[in-house]
């Protein structure tokens, strides 16, 4: 195997000032292993869903070649929930409800082929479960993380003893902020990489994304978009764009990373241009190639200093 994803698989009510669309299918997993999926096959998802969850959906991810042998499906019992609703500043949303459900329930037991998986990325979970999977692990070639701020709050120890485990932390700026103490993101990032990781990855959404590594930084803008119709997932889609696309180079070096930015803020473009994973399941490999052109033509430039 060569990459594992554990995280979420759900189903999302959103509201966004251009529409809204009741119990799409969401979660973290979810949209890490799509993204991902356009760059290797060999990669499965650990999560757990209620038998309220679609079929066609577990159809779907295997079609994109996503093992679900991880995916415990649990009777009787509904999919974690969120409902979420946008404002104008789409970087701006209030959380409507949200129902954990079969979440309460997720105590990931990876089997023989999850554990020797070359690449793992752990989504967005409680730092106890980050922990479980990552003390199962077999010396995997690179492990990247996201968190956020309830967790910070919550659980702040447990948390920093899971980022000194990891190769990459890949967090928003507010949470960088919040991780370190630091208003500066230079700062923050210096703070955060004493941690352990020995690269951070700082999500800004419509602005872009930031990679620090101890001696250089990195600096990707987002591509504007004629019409955002639904964010949700995007920062996961970036996630899995970045992982995917090093776990099939096998390269890690900043150069290579700086590559991956670019990967991921592509198919993360492609997430916000309909709601839910729709998007993500019509790509085709020429759509991605051309919108990293796009990336490209956008940041590349001669100057001549006189």
């Amino acid at each position: 195997m060569k990459l594992v994803t554990v995280g979420t698989v759900a189903f999302d009510n959103i509201e966004t000032p251009f529409g809204k669309a009741d119990k799409v299918v969401g979660g973290a997993a979810t949209y890490i292993a799509l993204a991902a999926s356009y760059f290797l096959k060999d990669q499965g998802i650990v999560s757990v869903v209620g038998d309220d969850f679609p079929k066609g959906t577990m159809d779907d991810l295997r079609k994109r070649g996503i093992d679900l042998a991880g995916l415990e499906v649990l009777p009787g019992k509904e999919s974690f929930f969120w409902s979420g609703r946008y404002h104008y500043d789409m970087n701006a949303r209030d959380t409507l409800e949200t129902r954990l459900n079969v979440l309460l329930d997720l105590d990931p037991v990876l089997s023989e082929t999850y554990r020797s998986a070359e690449y793992l990325m752990l989504g967005n979970l409680d730092p106890v479960i980050q922990a479980k999977v990552l003390d199962q692990a077999e010396a995997p070639a690179l492990v990247a993380m996201d968190t956020m701020n309830f967790w910070m709050d919550s659980a702040m120890a447990k948390l920093r003893e899971v980022i000194a485990r990891v190769g990459i932390l890949m967090i928003n700026d507010s949470e960088a902020r919040q991780l370190s103490g630091e208003h500066s993101l230079v700062k923050a990032a210096s703070s955060i990489l004493a941690m352990g990781p020995k690269y951070l990855v700082v999500k800004k959404g419509e602005h872009g994304a930031l990679l620090f590594s101890k001696e250089r930084v990195f600096f990707a803008p987002a591509l504007p978009l004629d019409e955002v119709v639904d964010p949700t997932g995007a920062g996961d889609t970036f996630a899995g764009g970045f992982i995917g696309y090093l776990a099939h180079s096998g390269d890690h070096g900043f150069n290579n990373l700086k590559r991956a930015i670019i990967v991921g803020s592509a198919m993360a473009s492609f997430c916000c241009e309909k709601f839910g994973v729709q998007r993500l399941l019509e790509l085709n490999r020429e759509e991605i190639d051309q919108r990293i052109r796009q990336f490209v033509e956008l940041v590349d430039f001669d100057i001549e200093l006189v």
